[in-house]
């Protein structure tokens, strides 16, 4: 390659072109498992057509089953589970405003699974040309919706699972209740619609310093975070900030 930018040494080209065979090697792997993922067999199927509470066609809120969420064409259903309400644990500020403000804070949303939609609500219009996408909580669907228009998301299908098993059959809730954020993705098939991956990294061990990344892939923030010198902060997402850098 010849690839050069002004000013730089010599040796930070050869660090720079050592890096890059790291580079080419991360973006083979990365390919690597995405091909031997697309080759799993078919998990089990779903035990139930679950029921959630969510606004239909019409605009209406009512019951939606799962197997309703599958648009014509489109054999793929890819499910957030978000934390809503949020960890017990967690004492990160709430919104502050606006009627999810009057929640008590173990009642309210992960400020962690906010950042991440934020960014996916961005994402959605796009991957929902070739998938369906759904995001899932246990809060009651007044008050998911009432957070969505808060937030400003416009693009999310956001759904209750508070009168279903979904969560705990799939993951994103222990057994104590207390939310997790599970990606789950089903398929349907002919007969039968089936569990295909569901992000289960986030349960395996981590090394020191890391967080799970189970859905590390998606997140343009921590992977912006690496592009440069001070990489990944100690730091935890936040409804939101009280200065911003431009």
């Amino acid at each position: 390659m010849s690839v050069a930018f002004p000013g730089e040494s010599a040796e930070y080209r050869a660090a720079r072109d050592r890096l890059l065979e790291q580079e080419i090697e991360l973006r083979q792997a990365i390919e690597a498992v995405a091909a031997a993922r697309r080759l799993l067999p078919l998990g089990g199927e779903i035990p139930t057509d679950y029921v959630f509470q969510g606004r239909g066609a019409d605009g209406a809120p009512g019951g939606l089953r799962l197997s309703q969420l599958f648009a014509p064409g489109k054999d793929s259903l890819v499910i957030y589970s978000m934390m809503f309400p949020r960890d017990p644990g967690d004492q990160r500020p709430g919104p502050e405003a606006e009627q999810t403000a009057r929640l008590p804070l173990m009642e309210g949303p992960c400020p962690s699974c906010v950042a991440f939609l934020d960014q996916l609500d961005g994402a959605a219009e796009h991957a929902s040309q070739q998938i369906n996408l759904a995001v899932v909580a246990k809060t009651p669907l007044p008050r998911l919706l009432a957070f969505g228009e808060e937030r400003g998301w416009r693009r999310l299908r956001l759904l209750s699972s508070a009168e279903n098993t979904y969560n705990r059959d799939y993951h994103g809730e222990t057994a104590e209740e207390h939310q997790r954020p599970m990606l789950n993705v089903f398929h349907r098939g002919d007969r039968a619609i089936s569990h295909f991956w569901g992000s289960e990294l986030f349960y395996a061990p981590t090394d020191p310093g890391e967080d799970p990344r189970h859905v590390g892939l998606l997140e343009p923030v921590w992977n912006l975070f690496d592009l440069t010198p001070e990489g990944r902060p100690s730091w935890d997402e936040q409804l939101s900030y009280s200065c911003c850098h431009h």
